[in-house]
């Protein structure tokens, strides 16, 4: 067995899933116990902790229960069937927020409250993934969980687009968010891009780019 690091910081590219990543690792190390610390969406870029071997795995929960932080690009306007752009778009007719407005909007969603999980999510119903019922036709019944945000900073806003910085606790859906935030607005809203820059103290910055050399 090749020698490897037990906790890898990965910046996940947009296009590979999650497990995508671990199957890779699991090749590169020749390790058969491989995990991660919070799925990303396929479209979403960043931060991923990839745990390597029995005794690390065993601390998955441990990960997965810490606070995140996200960079969010918003499109406003629309409402998307997935909340990303990767889904079936239906624009709206709207009057175009001032900032004044947005930030009260972001304002009245920081704290703790039920959240809603998007419908094309890795959310399961009776063990399968939500999105994968939603592909067959079924659509699944979600129950909200609690979450909280702790934090959403705009860092910029030119319509139709609306840059976030939010910090949040483990299981919040920044589509769900991004979402929310639309829907206080009365216009509709959607991911366009999302990129994970913290889990508690674990910086992107400190994160290796995903490589496929062996």
């Amino acid at each position: 067995m090749r020698s490897h690091p037990s906790i890898l910081l990965i910046n996940k590219p947009s296009g590979p899933t999650s497990h995508d990543v671990v199957d890779m690792i699991r090749k590169k190390t020749g390790v058969k116990c491989v995990g991660h610390a919070g799925t990303l969406d396929p479209l979403a870029t960043g931060l991923l902790i990839i745990l390597v071997g029995r005794e690390t795995t065993k601390r998955q929960t441990e990960f997965l229960g810490m606070d995140k932080t996200y960079e969010a690009t918003i499109i406003l306007g629309g409402r998307s069937d997935t909340d990303d752009i990767t889904g079936t778009i239906e624009y709206r007719a709207c009057e175009k927020p001032s900032f004044e407005k947005i930030q009260a909007s972001t304002t009245e969603l920081v704290g703790t409250y039920e959240q809603m999980p998007p419908l094309y999510s890795a959310k399961k119903i009776g063990g399968i993934p939500s999105h994968k019922l939603m592909r067959r036709g079924i659509l699944p019944v979600l129950k909200p969980k609690k979450i909280t945000v702790y934090s959403i900073d705009i860092l910029n806003y030119a319509w139709p687009r609306l840059v976030i910085r939010t910090s949040v606790s483990s299981g919040t859906y920044i589509r769900s968010l991004a979402r929310d935030i639309g829907e206080t607005l009365g216009c509709g809203a959607y991911i366009e891009t999302l990129t994970r820059t913290m889990i508690g103290n674990y910086s992107l910055d400190q994160a290796q780019p995903l490589s496929n050399d062996k």
